[in-house]
């Protein structure tokens, strides 16, 4: 994790009276240790792979305060399941495409959709302050091979 990163970390906290734990600061480690996104499942084992001795709810509380202070971001993908994604540090303007037969989650940039965006919200009086594109679609190639393996596991579709 880069050091500036772990300072805005450490001021947040500070700011909202939070002390430092050896739990937190594995979660947190965790947290930005990847560059994919995560569910909470996810993070906890990753955390405790640093520490064993970091709870659930821990992970929890701790995912709250990194979304609050705006270094880590929530996605939420429908049917109650959500993902955290690490890297509106390094590229915040990204957007999503989520497959909803494989589950994948490609991450993408395209000046046309800022420039788009920007243009959208000044014609109706606005000044844009957080801009995030979410295309939801079905793979093609599940849809013409009737086999996917994008999301790192097979689908099929039912016939």
């Amino acid at each position: 994790m880069e050091d500036s990163v772990r300072e805005q970390i450490r001021g947040f906290l500070a700011s909202k009276g939070l002390r430092k734990t050896v739990q937190r600061d594995a979660i947190i480690s965790a947290a930005f240790s990847t560059d994919q996104h995560y569910s909470v499942e996810e993070l906890l084992t990753m955390a405790r792979a640093i520490e064993k001795t970091v709870s659930r709810a821990t992970v929890y509380r701790t995912l709250g305060i990194l979304v609050q202070s705006g270094l880590l971001r929530e996605l939420e993908l429908g049917k109650g399941r959500k993902v955290y994604d690490p890297n509106f540090l390094d590229h915040p303007h990204h957007n999503h495409l989520i497959c909803l037969d494989c589950q994948v989650i490609l991450e993408f940039e395209d000046l046309n959709m800022e420039l788009l965006g920007n243009c959208m919200a000044t014609r109706m009086g606005f000044t844009p302050a957080n801009k995030q594109v979410r295309i939801e679609a079905h793979c093609d190639e599940l849809r013409l091979r009737g086999v996917c393996k994008k999301g790192g596991r097979e689908v099929t579709t039912e016939v």
